[in-house]
């Protein structure tokens, strides 16, 4: 075991810029600062320089993809296609417990001039994505960006990025084009996002990527995120306080906060000085497979590209030609609406079908079971399964191959005893109908439990098969929203949300595992082999007592557990923060809890204190305590054991 802790903050030179945890509307604010040289904006000198437009349906090769979906085609003005893009912006911009969902397609070709760029602004459960084969195919001459969202003073103060989610982006090239913005906004595409955004298969060409919003009015706190399969020049991390990016191609990045992670990045900076900088870099991906996407084939005919797993990958899968894998004609997928009853849904998939989710909301109550090898379930535009009834929303079989992507599920108002279970628990004693080389994958799926509604799940996601791949989630008990209570005793007593996430197949990896807030751990890793590279959890904000955040005679639970009788797991980039606003005097002993063994590995850990609780050490008793001595001020263990 090695520890290396340090009391500032990571920074290079150049100018402050503060950071928070998310909160509310009007959180409270602890000091952190960074500087980041590369760029001057934040300091105030800044670089140089209802009807929808498109078709609801595709011509050929599939089934009406519903009234929230618009393709675009590039014989359509750039005029005609902004006006769409800003309508539905201004009306998801801030709608973050609204049941609107949206996805916006463009068939390939270029959209925008230099002299007219297209300037795509981007709200909640919107995805916008092209159908080319290749993110080549399509180009937008432009921008497609998240600003932050200016939460005080009837939007003109409180800007910041802790609570843009919900959002998607793939499959395309953005040749920045700012014309017509003023300097600061005109000096790089920005990204400003947090959890539940996924950034995929995007060539940004001609313009920086900022990961943050420096141009609107602070304090500019950002929580991210996610990229994949991407290409970048330079990508200013600014104020995310920790980020994924995995098998991509970057010119440069700027700097660290708390912890940022790179697997099988072409460019990626040395993890040398950790942890100042913050970095945690892994030469190539151990498991992977990319997202399935939509794409429109020469003929006009439209087909889902379901690409094949990678074993320690690097780079882009597209930098050669088109995605390894397999080709699957729309006209294979049933094309569900939220109108459609989960009998239907379950009656195609039984007849072989594929399944694809239009925008919407469904109520789901009972199982959409997914029991067919090699089945795909692609949601677009953030469509949502709730639970209605205490139903299971989803459950995949013991099976190899599935995937599941671009699906949000939702607790309802009566206890489910989990949200998605892949292979049964305490299920057939026999050998396990799994594939190391065709794992069962989940990507962009989101769980979210209280926010919209009152929301109770005991589990939200269960995994019981070995060799399953999880890439990118975020697994949440609401820490605000609309249910209207009177305060956090009340979300305690009332949005129920015991594990977030438990595992018990063995050879399971999780790439981009974000998970916070539940009532208990909120990681339980009980199989063998477990992988995970990044982590990140916030403990609950709103425990009343001591006495109801104790875990036996042991003060509080850990944010990522591995089961004392497990012998091998590594997990690589790990962050876990405490807010205890209900009741800043409640302690958790630990933020990570493992077995002491040789086998079970954790590398580039840290906790931090937010402003309110205290974690008493970073893992088994060793780091030193984050509290409000030291708020904003990770406590770092290089290696453990």
């Amino acid at each position: 075991m090695k520890q290396r802790q340090t009391s500032d903050s990571p920074h290079t030179p150049g100018c402050s810029v503060s950071y928070r945890r998310r909160g509310r509307v009007t959180p409270r604010a602890f000091a952190l600062f960074a500087t980041l040289g590369i760029f001057l904006s934040a300091c105030g000198t800044l670089p140089a320089d209802d009807t929808q437009l498109g078709t609801s349906a595709p011509a050929e090769g599939g089934g009406d993809l519903g009234p929230n979906v618009t393709v675009f085609d590039p014989s359509m003005s750039v005029s005609e296609i902004q006006a769409t893009l800003d309508r539905t912006h201004a009306k998801q911009v801030d709608n973050e417990m609204g049941s609107a969902r949206y996805a916006y397609l463009f068939k390939p070709g270029t959209y925008g001039t230099d002299a007219q760029p297209l300037q795509i602004k981007v709200g909640y459960y919107t995805e916008i994505s092209g159908l080319g084969a290749s993110p080549t195919d399509v180009t937008i001459n432009g921008k497609v960006e998240v600003y932050n969202r200016c939460l005080g003073d009837g939007g003109t103060s409180n800007c910041l990025a802790l609570v843009n989610f919900w959002r998607t982006l793939s499959n395309l090239t953005i040749k920045v084009n700012g014309k017509g913005q003023d300097g600061c906004r005109a000096s790089a595409n920005f990204w400003a996002v947090s959890q539940a955004v996924s950034l995929r298969r995007v060539n940004v060409t001609s313009g920086n990527l900022s990961l943050m919003d420096y141009c609107t009015a602070g304090p500019q706190f950002a929580s991210g995120g996610f990229i994949a399969d991407s290409k970048a020049g330079e990508i200013i991390n600014g104020s995310q306080k920790q980020w994924l990016t995995r098998n991509s191609e970057i010119g440069k990045w700027s700097n660290g906060v708390w912890n940022q992670v790179f697997a099988g990045v072409e460019g990626a900076p040395s993890d040398a000085g950790f942890p100042n900088p913050p970095y945690t870099t892994l030469g190539t991906t151990p498991v992977s497979r990319e997202k399935p996407y939509l794409f429109v084939d020469a003929q006009g005919s439209y087909n889902v590209r379901v690409p094949s797993a990678q074993t320690n990958s690097r780079g882009t899968s597209w930098s050669k030609g088109m995605t390894a894998g397999r080709t699957v004609p729309l006209s294979e997928f049933f094309v569900a609406k939220p109108s459609d009853s989960v009998q239907v849904i379950n009656n195609q998939l039984a007849r072989g079908m594929n399944l694809l989710l239009t925008p919407g909301v469904y109520d789901v109550n009972k199982s959409i079971a997914v029991k067919r090898a090699n089945t795909v379930v692609l949601g677009i535009g953030h469509a949502t399964l709730t639970a209605v009834g205490g139903s299971v929303p989803l459950t995949v079989a013991d099976v190899p191959g599935v995937i599941i992507a671009g699906v949000t599920v939702d607790a309802g108002t009566t206890l489910s005893p989990v949200l998605l279970q892949v292979g049964k628990k305490n299920g057939n004693s026999g050998a396990k109908k799994n594939d190391a080389s065709n794992p069962t994958t989940l990507s962009d799926v989101y769980f979210r439990v209280g926010g919209p509604h009152i929301g109770k799940a005991d589990i939200s996601l269960e995994v019981n098969s070995d060799n399953v791949l999880i890439d990118h989630i975020w697994v949440w008990r609401a820490d605000h929203g609309i249910e209207g209570f009177s305060g956090d005793t009340e979300r305690w007593n009332t949005n129920i949300g015991r594990n977030g996430v438990v595992i018990n197949g063995d050879d399971v990896t999780a790439t981009g595992l974000f998970v916070e807030h539940y009532q208990e751990y909120n990681t339980i890793w009980n199989g063998e082999n477990g992988t995970t590279i990044l982590y990140q959890n916030e403990l609950p904000y709103d425990p009343p007592t001591q006495v109801e955040w104790m875990n036996g005679d042991v003060e509080g639970w850990a944010g990522y557990k591995v089961a004392d009788d497990v012998d091998t797991h590594t997990l690589y980039g790990g962050g876990v923060y405490v807010f205890n606003q209900n009741n800043p005097s409640i302690h958790t002993e630990n933020g990570f809890e493992v077995p002491q063994t040789p086998g079970v590995r954790l590398i580039h850990i840290m906790t931090v204190n937010l402003s309110a609780g205290t974690i008493d050490h970073v893992v088994n008793g060793v780091g030193d305590a984050a509290d409000n001595s030291n708020t904003g001020q990770p406590r770092y263990v290089m290696s453990y054991p």
